[in-house]
């Protein structure tokens, strides 16, 4: 306290004229419209600068929250779509009867790790089998496939990525009834590219063409996958196929983990086949 003292009275010269052009700035200010006018828009410009980089600052901070909210209502709006249901028909003397039922229901996840420049990627992301995932289950993002649940702990999941050479995705395209295999790595390594194999050399592809899911294994079907770049012939009796991707895996935040609800029914019943060989 005695060293506050001792500088205000070292420069209290100082501070005498900060206190008397203070208050003549005042008494110029109260006295005269223009400068009273002149001195209330700038203080509304001042405040009003302040408060927009405030808010600027407090938005900033709530963008996870708002990622969240928004990654919550696209996986409810999935469940609405028409590859979420299965329908029921009842065809009899053309009377049609239809209902639809929930088939795939959305799990959102964030992610907090993720590779894209090995030759082998994965995902991990910050749900796990106390949100309900398993291992096996399909996992998209807002823009297409992005996966296979690989391994499962309570709290997180690792996914094999799109971007890994063991990773086979049912694919189609979207004009013809011609289906094969997504695949990444060997001749592709690129992140944002993959290729489909297995479209018999008579179909014919058109650059630009939209690469979907079948719906035949763990995506309900159009899901986009990504667009032919170009098409060629492999030599054999299929096509080679390179696919632009439709997900940007470098800057991926959050997930769709896919929950088949007919999964377990649709397995059981295919084991039958192998058990009757």
């Amino acid at each position: 306290m005695k060293n506050i003292w001792i500088f205000i009275g070292k420069y209290n010269a100082f501070f005498l004229f900060l206190l008397f052009f203070g208050f003549s700035l005042f008494l110029v200010i109260r006295n005269n419209i223009y400068q009273r006018s002149y001195a209330f828009n700038s203080a509304n410009l001042i405040v009003g600068s302040i408060y927009a980089h405030v808010n600027e600052f407090t938005k900033y901070f709530n963008l996870g929250k708002a990622n969240d909210r928004l990654a919550n209502e696209n996986a409810a709006l999935r469940e609405q779509l028409r590859q979420s249901l299965y329908s029921n028909i009842v065809d009899e003397h053309q009377v049609n009867d239809s209902l639809y039922d929930q088939r795939y229901s959305y799990i959102v996840a964030r992610v907090i790790n993720n590779s894209v420049h090995q030759k082998s990627n994965y995902i991990t992301i910050d749900r796990g089998s106390l949100h309900g995932i398993q291992k096996g289950m399909g996992v998209i993002s807002a823009d297409g496939v992005v996966g296979i649940v690989l391994n499962v702990s309570p709290h997180f999941t690792t996914i094999q990525s799109v971007l890994h050479p063991d990773t086979r995705i049912s694919a189609t395209l979207d004009t013809v009834n011609a289906f094969g295999s997504l695949i990444w790595g060997g001749k592709i390594v690129d992140p944002t590219k993959a290729a489909l194999r297995d479209i018999p050399n008579h179909v014919k592809v058109k650059e630009g063409e939209k690469v979907v899911t079948t719906g035949y294994s763990l995506f309900p079907s159009h899901i986009p996958i990504g667009k032919v770049i170009k098409s060629d012939m492999s030599g054999d009796s299929f096509l080679d196929i390179e696919v632009l991707l439709d997900t940007d895996f470098s800057t991926l935040q959050y997930v769709y983990v896919v929950l088949d609800k007919m999964s377990d029914e649709k397995q059981e019943l295919e084991k039958l086949n192998t058990e009757n060989e």
